[in-house]
């Protein structure tokens, strides 16, 4: 007899940790929040990376000097940078050619609090977002709000986010990969885009990440077919 799909659900959850791209939701409730893992905090000396296939955190390489991001950043679950957050990029900057960077969309939580390390997930809203283009890449950098967060919590727009950090969030990221010795990477921020540009970025990411990766809602349908059940 076969078993109920809630319980095959029910024995996943209890027996097996969720990848945290492909096992856990973008959305974990209703309205305008989405989760976020977490790869790296503020004070990292090194640069964290999900390992895709093993769903592990892993150390990708050090940081050569002293540049480290400002704010918590990862990504946005069950998300892809692909063909739709390509054309957007595109259509937006009037640039040919264009690629998505194939990872899932990379999301900066502002949050006054302190953490001490990554590897974790949160409720973020996003605010606006940081339209990067890596060589021919889209590599979108959505910049969002810690639920709740006393300081930055009542934000709705990057625009009343203080200079300063979104300077410092733009430094990074054209500086971080660029070691001395080498030649310029082409690396730049085309656009510094508002909430409502946030949301339809995130949007095409995931109809990005349903069209290469499937639905995930019959995952647990299709494992009980092959399993012959």
């Amino acid at each position: 007899m076969a078993p109920h799909p809630n319980r095959l659900n029910q024995l996943l959850s209890l027996l097996f940790q969720a990848h945290p791209w492909h096992g856990v939701p973008a959305h974990d409730r209703e309205g305008d929040e989405f989760t976020a893992y977490i790869e790296i905090v503020p004070t990292d000396t090194v640069k964290y990376e999900l390992d895709k296939a093993a769903g592990h955190l892993r150390l990708d390489r050090p940081h050569r000097y002293s540049s480290m991001c400002p704010t918590l950043y990862g990504f946005i679950p069950q998300t892809y940078c692909a063909e739709r957050v390509a054309d957007r990029c595109m259509v937006r900057t009037g640039r040919p050619a264009i690629h998505g960077d194939g990872d899932p969309i990379d999301i900066c939580v502002l949050s006054e609090k302190p953490f001490s390390h990554g590897n974790f997930l949160l409720r973020a809203r996003p605010i606006g977002g940081l339209r990067m283009v890596d060589g021919n890449e889209a590599d979108d950098k959505i910049v969002a709000v810690l639920v709740d967060d006393i300081t930055f919590g009542g934000i709705e727009d990057i625009s009343q986010v203080p200079e300063g950090l979104i300077d410092r969030l733009r430094h990074y990221f054209l500086t971080y990969k660029q070691l001395p010795a080498d030649q310029p990477r082409r690396v730049d921020i085309a656009e510094i885009y508002d909430r409502a540009e946030a949301v339809e970025t995130i949007r095409r990411s995931i109809e990005d990440y349903r069209n290469h990766f499937g639905d995930p809602e019959i995952r647990v349908d299709e494992l009980r077919q092959l399993l012959g059940r």
